[in-house]
């Protein structure tokens, strides 16, 4: 008898919590999101928790209403994890979470066949302004200015092999705040954790370049699988 007077206690204990029905915890991620970008592709980069270093990038197409995987990969985060965005602060080696435009793409080799995002290739002057007494503050420079010291920047072309490719993610990026945070991609792997910016192996880099289109109102939604941080809430 024990067996049956606990089933009906984890339901009711399930429905006090709000939980989703069966119906809504089938539907696809971003189906179960609170916003998705409005456009018709999406970009998902979930990991288990905030401490987490690990987890796993899926992009998305919205046919016929329905949102579907078009494909995945193996992705890494900031050494330190996983921080609300709206809380992040420069330098702790943390991923923001949060629902992201992509303003551009970028790269230091050309751009995979296929393409059709806007891409700016990296030459020797191209830098990414950290500088925060600086007004180009995140923002791509070339040259740099006098303004941005080299020391708070990061010049694009030392990275051969993680900005072989990349996307700029829009965080802190419209109206940028001094000491959140300057400079978080979308790029390929490095040798392990990154700084802040989601990385992917180069061949699914490849083809998330190959596969967004700027119609296509693409977005990327970082976060983890629950909690405050849940990719769900964004």
């Amino acid at each position: 008898m024990r067996p049956r007077a606990v089933v009906p206690l984890v339901c009711a204990c399930l429905v006090l919590l709000g939980a989703a029905p069966d119906t809504a915890a089938g539907a696809p991620l971003p189906a179960r999101m609170a916003d998705t970008g409005g456009g018709t592709q999406l970009i998902t980069a979930v990991a288990a928790r905030t401490g987490s270093t690990t987890g796993t990038l899926t992009w998305w197409d919205l046919r016929s209403g329905r949102w579907v995987p078009t494909g995945s990969a193996p992705a890494r985060f900031g050494a330190k994890g996983l921080v609300e965005g709206a809380a992040r602060r420069q330098g702790t080696s943390t991923t923001p979470t949060g629902l992201y435009g992509l303003p551009y793409a970028f790269g230091i080799e050309a751009a995979p066949r296929g393409t059709s995002y806007p891409y700016r290739p990296v030459h020797r002057d191209s830098w990414w302004c950290q500088d925060n007494d600086s007004p180009s503050y995140n923002r791509w420079t070339e040259p740099r200015p006098a303004h941005c010291r080299a020391a708070e920047s990061e010049h694009l072309a030392d990275y051969r092999t993680q900005y072989a490719h990349a996307l700029v993610v829009g965080f802190n990026y419209r109206e940028p705040v001094r000491g959140r945070g300057a400079g978080i991609f979308l790029h390929v792997d490095g040798r392990g954790a990154t700084a802040g910016c989601v990385s992917v192996p180069a061949a699914a880099m490849r083809r998330i370049l190959a596969w967004v289109r700027p119609q296509g109102s693409p977005h990327l939604a970082i976060g983890t699988a629950g909690g405050p941080t849940a990719v769900t809430r964004y």
